[in-house]
């Protein structure tokens, strides 16, 4: 096996990959299995998979560890590839095989999360995830891929540097946590699926994971300490939404080590946490290590003295199955220096493939909807309008002095910069085959638009002999559309920046194209930059943020930009200046600001929530072609209780075992369009107010929705519903409490409507948080 392979490869994809994936379903007619237990669709899965596994050698126990699992022949059971990728569209990946032309030789390639982050809009979130995994379910059937997929990446995308932070819906934890519900539904086929489960969906990367290479901070050995605070508040809420509320089918444990455990081999994370706390205990749900992380808790973190006692960390703490071949090569003598019980291996079995029962790969096609879908299900009409609405949606307008939307006597258009005529630039990584990919050029041209195109430089060069060609080209037209940024030569897996800066001469380019006094809109793609320059030159009319927008991304800058949608999207990051790198490392995990006595650190604060300094753009910023203003319905009171608030009665067992799940209150917002264009709005509402542990957070996301299309002069309502866990803190143990003090609701960043309450009595925690471990300081 190739070390860290998983580091390079799918940077790019692997749609040019021809592996030897394998779907094929057991007999359970006519093999070998046909008279044992796994092959009783009425019995129990965890019985059934008990059954099949009892059937193994130990030596076919030891083989089928790893990702790519041979299978045992001799029984009938067929070699499975558990590796799989969907991101944003089934994606090529060991376990997915796209044909050269015909059949499978594409699939839906949707925005990356990060551009869906910016659209707030978790019904589409839902409706995109139905889609991937329909075409997930339909490319199984046609022996292309297998069943269980590594997706979603829902780390919190705290520091603007990190190469993955285009894989994730943004930086709040309470946006993710809303986000990945949706998509785990529409992935799994339901909250609870039964009695088969679409897809399996893994939330990866549990957790502390935001860092790939970074001045030789390699991810494969990186420590993050994290406090209980940050951990609780902010990496762990996505992955307590996948496990605790969700119940996703599986969840992938991360490169890093958190407070001197690599995640993988942490009993604290993988059991207390994860499978206690957080009540993750069905017997079919199970938890894969990230590509190569079971090696690196040897090699890299040199955590254990020797590659059994590895091994045997990751399979005791939980981790059931090893993407690589750590497992199989070291497992057996493992064994046979009694690191591990033949149950604890057994117990990792059982739940792989109770998991693969869940999913009905024993049971007859005719048992099953899903085991009816084709490749005529890939791809369709209604499909291909849902790409296009996602990248419409996630466009976000940043600056605008009227130059949008483009006038209609503007009849020729010069497409300039690195990204005029992208195309799988468009889909960032982890992308699959599309079907087709429309340049901004392309779109340009299908609009009606004379399109002169130049791209005038490359991302990051320097070399400035195309200039020429694109002032010439902008010289001849009404407008310039210049369309650049960061792509996957910039920020990418195992890549991480250095600065935050436009990289190369794309400045100098976008500036002397302002100089030629004619309407500009710049488009800036990829994640964040310093715009700062473009943001102050008043030759530059217009600039929206459009990130990986995927198959039809150049179709959905051009409608928005001729106002055939009008943009709605929000930021779900922070942009911000290009001197906060200078403030605190990326190997910091904290949140909070701080400042070292000895100056060597001045950490500016991270996100929305905490950071200090002025940003380019806010946490939520987005203009519109028109105007809203925002009205809150207040509830009778304004004054709560909280022991009151904490003795209500739960309507569900889930809310009578979490607290933070009982209802505070429902809150009813309208929106008026005041404006004359009819336009989606997105609400934003937030939390203020000085409560709980200093220093306070400056604002808090606790509830959001899209409005579609509210018309010109009118309005539209939406209700909001808010729990306990939106008003608690969390304090230095990571306990979630409640604060007696004055509470402030407010819609937008501008406050267009506010809503004040108070909360009486003493303090009172909603639950106590399991106390870590004291830190190891010695080998296993």
């Amino acid at each position: 096996m190739t070390r860290h392979r998983m580091a390079l490869p799918l940077v790019v994809g692997f749609v040019a990959l021809i592996s030897a994936v394998s779907a094929d379903f057991p007999d359970c007619i006519n093999g070998p299995l046909s008279n044992n237990a796994i092959c009783d669709y009425e019995a129990d899965p965890y019985e059934r998979a008990t059954a099949l596994v009892k059937l193994f050698t130990f030596d076919e126990k030891i083989i089928n560890t790893q990702n790519k699992s041979p299978g045992v022949p001799r029984i009938g059971l067929p070699r499975y590839e558990w590796w799989s990728e969907a991101l944003h569209g089934v994606a090529g990946s060991p376990g997915v095989s796209f044909t050269p032309s015909g059949n499978y030789s594409y699939a839906t390639s949707f925005p990356q999360p990060i551009t869906l982050g910016a659209t707030f809009d978790d019904d589409l979130v839902h409706s995109i995830a139905t889609v991937i995994s329909t075409e997930a379910r339909a490319f199984s059937n046609g022996n292309k891929s297998g069943l269980n997929y590594w997706t979603p990446n829902i780390n919190p995308y705290k520091d603007p540097r990190w190469g993955r932070g285009q894989e994730t819906p943004g930086e709040d934890p309470f946006h993710l946590s809303s986000y990945v519900k949706q998509l785990i539904i529409g992935l799994q086929g339901g909250q609870d699926a039964q009695p088969y489960k679409k897809i399996v969906a893994t939330c990866k990367h549990y957790a502390g994971y935001d860092i790939e290479d970074w001045k030789g901070n390699a991810r494969y050995g990186f420590n993050a300490i994290i406090s209980p605070q940050d951990l609780r508040e902010y990496y762990l809420p996505p992955f307590q939404q996948c496990a605790r509320d969700s119940n996703v089918q599986s969840v992938m444990c991360s490169y890093n080590a958190v407070n001197g455990v690599p995640t993988c081999a942490d009993n604290y994370l993988l059991q207390t946490i994860l499978r206690e706390y957080w009540g993750w205990t069905d017997e079919d749900q199970w938890v894969t290590s990230d590509c190569d992380a079971v090696h690196n808790i040897y090699q890299d973190h040199k955590y254990t003295k020797t590659p059994q006692q590895a091994v045997a960390a990751a399979l005791n703490a939980g981790t059931d199955l090893d993407c690589g071949t750590y497992y199989p090569d070291h497992l057996g003598q493992a064994y046979n220096e009694s690191l591990y019980n033949i149950s604890t291996l057994d117990r990792s079995l059982i739940r792989r493939y109770a998991s693969l029962v869940r999913l009905g790969y024993f049971d007859p096609p005719s048992k099953q909807p899903y085991r009816q879908l084709t490749f005529a299900d890939v791809s369709t009409n209604a499909s291909q309008s849902l790409a296009l609405k996602a990248a419409e949606n996630g466009i976000v307008l940043l600056k605008n002095d009227g130059t949008l939307p483009l006038s209609s006597s503007i009849k020729s258009v010069a497409i300039v910069g690195p990204w005029a005529n992208a195309t799988k630039q468009m889909q960032g990584n982890y992308y699959g085959a599309a079907p087709y990919l429309h340049s901004p050029a392309y779109a340009a041209q299908q609009a009606g638009f004379s399109a002169k195109v130049s791209n005038g430089t490359g991302i990051s060069s320097n070399d400035a002999s195309g200039f020429a060609n694109a002032l010439a080209a902008a010289r001849q037209a009404d407008a310039i559309i210049y369309v650049g940024g960061i792509d996957n030569s910039i920020e990418s897996e195992a890549h991480d920046r250095n600065d935050i800066l436009w990289p190369g001469n794309q400045l100098n380019l976008i500036s002397q194209l302002s100089n030629l006094t004619k309407p500009m809109i710049v488009v800036q793609m990829g994640t964040q930059v310093d715009s700062s320059s473009i943001v102050s030159n008043p030759g530059v009319g217009a600039l929206v943020w459009a990130g990986y927008p995927g198959q039809d991304g150049g179709t959905a800058i051009m409608n928005i930009l001729t106002g055939k949608v009008a943009p709605a999207g929000r930021l779900p990051v922070t942009q911000y200046p290009g001197k906060y790198v200078d403030g605190v490392p990326m190997t910091n995990m904290s949140l909070r600001p701080f400042q070292s006595d000895d100056g060597s650190l001045n950490n500016p604060g991270r996100t929305y929530k905490w950071y200090t300094g002025k940003p380019i753009f806010e946490f939520g910023h987005g203009l519109h072609y028109t105007n809203f203003s925002a009205k809150i319905k207040s509830p009778s009171s304004a004054t709560y209780s909280i022991s009151s608030l904490l003795s209500r009665d739960s309507h569900t067992q889930t809310q009578k075992t979490y607290k933070d799940l009982t209802s505070f209150d429902t809150f009813q917002v309208t929106i008026t369009n005041t404006g004359k264009v009819s336009s989606d709005f997105v609400i934003l509402r937030f939390l203020t107010g000085s409560f709980g542990p200093t220093p306070y957070p400056k604002r808090s996301l606790v509830a959001y929705k899209r409005l579609h299309l509210v018309e010109a002069g009118g309005d539209s309502q939406a209700e909001l519903k808010l729990n306990l866990g939106s008003l608690a803190r969390v304090d230095e143990n990571g306990d979630m409490v409640l604060y007696p003090g004055d509470y402030s609701f407010v819609i937008d960043n501008d406050e267009k409507a506010a809503w004040n309450f108070t909360l009486t009595g003493e303090k009172m925690a909603l639950d106590a948080w399991p106390k870590p471990p004291a830190p190891k300081n010695v080998m296993i």
